[in-house]
């Protein structure tokens, strides 16, 4: 199957919706210049006037094969669900309107605002959220270590997003890159950063020689624990 890249799937999408796209935008690390290979996703959002379920129906055509090449599904909302998601997620929009490239059509994120008690709300249970999931899922891996290392890997960068959203709520802004917010955080939370930078190499593709695989997550859980409860206090 020949590659589905950025250029191709935006092709598709144009053709498909036509005059029903309003914006189309690329975000998260592709479009931060932080992307780190296959570990990393290519997240899209699409803006578009409403979809009836045949007009969905159709998007199947450009959808499962990017989905099949490991990249998650285009986000799709309309111009006035967009209105509405600013105030349920708000770590999410965020995250796009620091990260961000206008593929198609106006920015669709610009002139959105964001509220800091809707910020705190969210951030707050999807920090517990994440981190009762991350210990839920370590029970399943049967402390093999290929499976933890898996485990620490597909889990860093939500973590990290979450992290850098952190800093808004501390009414800082930001750098770019999440593993320098990361730095930044800790200028105000005391932990174990190095363990983050060992995860991230990983996620990288980088084969780090005899590691430590279990205490190297018992490193990653416990820095993780600290943050959330200093940023839920």
């Amino acid at each position: 199957m020949a590659k589905w890249t950025t250029e191709k799937m935006t092709q598709e999408l144009q053709t498909l919706l036509g005059d029903r796209l309003v914006s189309l935008v690329l975000y998260g690390s592709a479009a931060a210049g932080d992307h780190a290979g296959k570990n990393s996703d290519i997240n899209l959002l699409v803006v578009s006037h409403p979809l009836n379920r045949l007009e969905l129906q159709s998007l199947s055509k450009a959808v499962v094969p990017w989905v099949k090449q490991g990249n998650p599904p285009p986000l799709f909302l309309t111009q006035e669900h967009l209105k509405d998601f600013v105030d349920v997620f708000p770590v999410e929009i965020l995250d796009i309107q620091h990260n961000h490239k206008v593929i198609h059509g106006p920015d669709p994120v610009a002139d959105l605002k964001v509220s800091h008690d809707h910020l705190r709300v969210e951030l707050e249970h999807e920090l517990q959220g994440k981190l009762l999931q991350l210990r839920t899922r370590y029970t399943m891996t049967e402390a093999r270590p290929n499976l933890v290392e898996k485990l620490m890997v597909d889990s860093l960068a939500t973590f990290l997003v979450l992290f850098k959203s952190a800093l808004w709520l501390l009414g800082e802004t930001p750098p770019v890159k999440k593993m320098e917010a990361l730095q930044n955080l800790k200028k105000r939370v005391a932990f174990d950063t190095e363990v983050f930078e060992v995860v991230d190499r990983l996620k990288r593709g980088e084969k780090i020689k005899n590691l430590d695989v279990l205490g190297t997550f018992d490193k990653y859980l416990n820095a993780i624990e600290t943050i959330v409860d200093n940023i839920n206090q």
